[in-house]
C-alpha cells in the first residue's frame, strides 16, 4: 500500500510499505478516507525530534472499518470511524480517570501512544491507505454512514478536541476573556472553542495573515499579530488589563518578534519560553493558563544547551506573584470527541472552515512543504490515501 514515509529533515515520501494485518482479536483494519497533516508533525519533519527515518507519518485519521479481530464486539466492517490521536488500553488506572493520553499499558516505559509519532510507541500512522487501530472497540468512534461532514469528522482525531482540551486545563467559564497565542490548527480551534464556549472577549495572536483572517471570521475573534508590536500591550490596551485565561497553541518552537533572521521562520529567531513569558504576563493575577502547544524533553536543533534539554527560562516568579494556575499536556481526546461529534452532527459547530487544502496523498511531500513554510492561505491540509 502507499504511506507517506520519512525520509530525513524536510523530507517525505510516498512509498509502497507493507499493509497492516490484525495482530490482536481486540484490532480493526480501517481503509482509510482522510488523513490530515499536523502542526506536530513538522516538529519530525524538520528533523527537530529523534525520529528515525522510515516512520509512516499521520495521527489524525478516518474512515471505514475493513477486517475486525475476534475479540471485538461493538464494531462492524464497514463501520465508519474516526479514531483519537491517542493509542489508549481503556483500563489502566489513567484510562479508567479519562486520561486516555497518558496509558501506561500501550508504550512500555512511556505514558502515552499514538500513531506514526516518535517515543510513542509501534504504531505506523494513517497517512496511508489503511491502519491497524488496537484496542479498537474503546479508541474508535462510530461516525454516522456516508460522507456527510467528512472535513469536520477528520478534526475530531486531534485539532478540535486539542483547541477544546487548551480552554479546559484554562478553566474557561462563561463570561470570561481569553488569549490565545497561535493562531495555527490548534489555536484555532481553541478560540473556536472558546467561543462556543460562551467567552465575552478572545483574542488570538499570530504573524500568517490568513490565519488570523479566519480566527476574525469564524470564531470572532480580536487579531493580534506580534511582528507589528508588543502582543502583551496590544492586548492590555485593548482589554485595559490582563485578561482572564490563556492558552499556549504554540510550543517549544516560538517565534521572537525581537530576534532577526533570514526567514520570517528562521530557527535564530526562535525563543521555547516566549509564549509562556507572553501569557504569564497577559493573563490577570490568579488567572490560569492551558498549555497545548508541544513541548520536548529533548530537541536536536534548539537555539541553546538549556533548550536542547528542555529546560526553559521561564519567568517563574513572576507567575508565583500573580497567583496563576496552569495546565498541561497532550489532549485526552476521548474526553471530548464524543459530544463534539454530536456538536457537528447537530449542526451546532463545524470546525471544517479551517480545512484549506484537500488532495491525494501523493502530494503530500508538496504540501508538507508549503505547510512548514506557513504559506498563506495553507492552513489545514486533508489527504485522501
Amino acid at each position: 500500500m502507499r504511506a507517506v514515509v520519512y525520509q530525513g529533515p524536510h523530507e517525505v515520501a510516498v512509498e509502497d510499505v507493507d499493509e497492516p494485518e490484525l495482530e490482536h482479536p481486540n484490532d480493526i483494519i480501517v481503509d482509510i478516507t482522510t488523513t490530515a497533516i499536523c502542526g506536530s508533525d513538522l516538529h519530525m519533519y524538520e528533523g527537530r525530534t529523534d525520529a528515525d527515518p522510515g516512520i509512516v507519518f499521520g495521527h489524525e485519521n478516518m474512515g471505514v472499518i475493513e477486517e475486525v479481530g475476534e475479540g471485538v464486539s461493538s464494531l462492524e466492517v464497514g463501520d465508519r470511524v474516526v479514531l483519537p490521536f491517542n493509542v489508549a488500553c481503556g483500563f489502566c488506572e489513567n484510562c479508567e480517570n479519562g486520561k486516555t493520553g497518558f496509558c501506561t499499558n500501550v508504550n512500555p516505559g512511556f505514558a502515552g501512544g499514538a500513531y506514526g509519532y516518535v517515543a510513542m510507541g509501534p504504531y505506523k500512522g494513517g497517512q496511508a491507505e489503511k491502519l491497524r487501530v488496537p484496542y479498537a472497540d474503546f479508541n474508535a468512534l462510530k461516525l454516522p454512514e456516508g460522507n456527510e461532514h467528512e472535513d469536520s469528522f477528520a478534526l475530531l482525531a486531534d485539532i478540535f478536541p486539542t483547541g477544546w482540551h487548551g480552554t479546559r486545563l484554562a478553566d474557561l467559564q462563561p463570561g470570561e476573556s481569553i488569549a490565545i497565542y497561535g493562531a495555527g490548527p490548534v489555536g484555532t480551534m481553541a478560540a473556536y472553542s472558546a467561543k462556543i464556549q460562551g467567552a465575552s472577549e478572545i483574542y488570538i495572536v499570530d504573524r500568517v495573515e490568513s490565519r488570523l483572517d479566519l480566527a476574525e471570521e469564524h470564531c470572532d475573534a480580536v487579531p493580534i499579530n506580534f511582528e507589528e508590536a508588543d502582543p502583551v500591550e496590544q492586548i492590555k490596551e485593548q482589554h485595559g488589563g490582563g485578561v482572564d485565561k490563556g492558552v499556549d497553541a504554540v510550543g517549544y518552537q516560538a517565534i521572537d518578534s525581537d530576534k532577526e533572521g533570514d526567514s520570517a521562520y528562521d530557527p535564530a529567531r526562535e525563543n521555547p519560553a516566549v509564549v509562556l513569558n507572553n501569557l504569564i504576563h497577559t493573563v490577570r493575577p490568579t488567572g490560569q493558563l492551558g498549555i497545548v502547544g508541544l513541548y520536548v524533553p529533548s530537541d536536536p536543533g534548539a537555539p541553546d544547551a538549556m533548550a536542547g534539554q528542555g529546560r526553559l527560562g521561564i519567568d517563574f516568579g513572576k507567575l508565583f506573584e500573580k497567583g496563576q494556575k496552569l495546565g498541561t499536556g497532550q489532549c485526552d481526546v476521548k474526553s471530548y470527541n464524543r459530544q463534539l461529534r454530536d456538536l457537528i452532527i447537530e449542526g451546532k459547530a463545524d470546525p471544517s472552515f479551517y480545512v484549506s487544502h484537500r488532495v491525494g496523498i501523493d502530494e503530500a511531500p508538496e504540501m508538507y512543504e508549503r505547510f512548514d513554510n506557513r504559506e498563506e492561505g495553507v492552513t489545514k491540509v486533508l489527504l485522501e490515501p
